[in-house]
């Protein structure tokens, strides 16, 4: 089966493009592929994805779960977790490690209501 090929037809829009109109033709149809996804990146995250930037930071399994849970229950999940963090050890002027250590102790949630 021979495959009726188009291309001609489909390359009338650019057909007549210098290699630099090309070239930003296509990173103008990439950012309007990508940005969207960006947008929800930065909007929208999961439990799973803030208890993975933590483990990334150097927490255990068992310090991630309640700094997690902590922050969801403060309604920071859209400012993330290792955000937190990290802004209260700036606070706290202690080491990020501290910091989030201290969370997942119990201690310091006082502190984060005003870290936003």
């Amino acid at each position: 089966m021979k495959r009726a090929d188009d291309y001609e037809v489909r390359r009338q829009h650019i057909k007549n493009l210098s290699d630099e109109e090309l070239k930003a033709k296509f990173w103008e149809l990439a950012e309007t592929i990508v940005n969207p996804m960006l947008e929800l990146g930065k909007k929208n995250t999961t439990p799973a994805i803030e208890r993975s930037i933590l483990l990334r930071m150097g927490f255990s399994s068992m310090e991630v779960k309640p700094i997690v849970e902590g922050v969801m229950s403060k309604g920071l999940m859209g400012k993330g977790a290792g955000n937190v963090v990290w802004r209260l050890s700036n606070k706290l002027g202690v080491s990020v490690r501290e910091a989030g250590v201290g969370l997942a102790e119990g201690k310091y949630w006082d502190e984060v209501d005003g870290l936003f």
